[in-house]
């Protein structure tokens, strides 16, 4: 819960790599955890949450962390949600240190229909979407792992922040924005948490952007990248009615 979090990042004095493996467990929640606990660690200034797809991001993270933290000096306290899922993705250099950003390409396409972009278990439902899109639509997709939206939203709002007040100074750029340049396709972002941790991005992303909670299918993945290409009037509605019946899929 975010009351047993907050009474841990106290005892720590607010500084060290807190691991939670709650995802691996039985429980009625969402990722194990209750509602509250995602919005807690998003807007705690000192906590850096993370939400790593694979072991791999995992270690780079931590290893990251003990850096920034133990040898830069740097305030504060990472936290990460853990899962028993394996993904064998070797991570270079650049990547390590990107995925400690908060995102990284796993399918980078120079030109693509769509961007995908996915966190934690919910990454794999994204990399079966660009399967899916490609094979069933003929829709192309870049497909980019973000272990932490909410460093992207931070380090965006920062740069913002400092654009307005220096208006006549070179603008500053940011992760997610040097990421996602050059191209206005849309982009569709998952998570496993609620919608509200990835919409923190909408504000920062110059291209259509749909945020998708409490890790949707694959299908609805699918779709939710067709409709946006309606939206974008490059696909005709039809398009995403055939998609709803053919994934058998029914909205609330």
């Amino acid at each position: 819960s975010s009351a047993q979090l907050c009474a841990l990042s106290e005892a720590t004095a607010q500084r060290g790599i807190l691991c939670n493996d709650i995802e691996n467990h039985p429980s009625p929640w969402p990722k194990g955890t209750q509602p509250s606990l995602p919005l807690w660690l998003t807007t705690h200034p000192r906590c850096t949450p993370y939400d790593p797809s694979c072991g791999e991001e995992a270690r780079a993270i931590v290893l990251g962390g003990l850096r920034n933290l133990y040898v830069e000096g740097q305030p504060g306290f990472y936290y990460l949600a853990l899962h028993d899922h394996e993904r064998a993705m070797p991570l270079d250099e650049r990547d390590r240190e990107a995925a400690l950003q908060g995102m990284y390409p796993i399918q980078r396409r120079p030109i693509a229909d769509v961007r995908l972009l996915g966190a934690g278990q919910a990454l794999e439902e994204v990399i079966q979407a660009a399967q899916l899109l490609e094979e069933d639509w003929g829709v192309t997709s870049q497909v980019w792992s973000c272990p932490s939206y909410t460093r992207l939203a931070r380090e965006a709002a920062v740069a913002e922040r400092w654009n307005r007040l220096h208006p006549t100074a070179t603008k500053r750029s940011c992760h997610l924005r040097e990421c996602l340049e050059g191209s206005e396709a849309p982009v569709i972002a998952v998570t496993g948490y609620p919608q509200p941790i990835v919409d923190q991005l909408a504000g920062y992303v110059n291209a259509r952007f749909v945020a998708l909670g409490h890790a949707p299918s694959r299908y609805w993945v699918v779709v939710s990248a067709l409709r946006a290409l309606v939206e974008e009037e490059r696909l005709d509605w039809r398009q995403v009615e055939i998609a709803m019946n053919r994934y058998a899929l029914e909205c609330d």
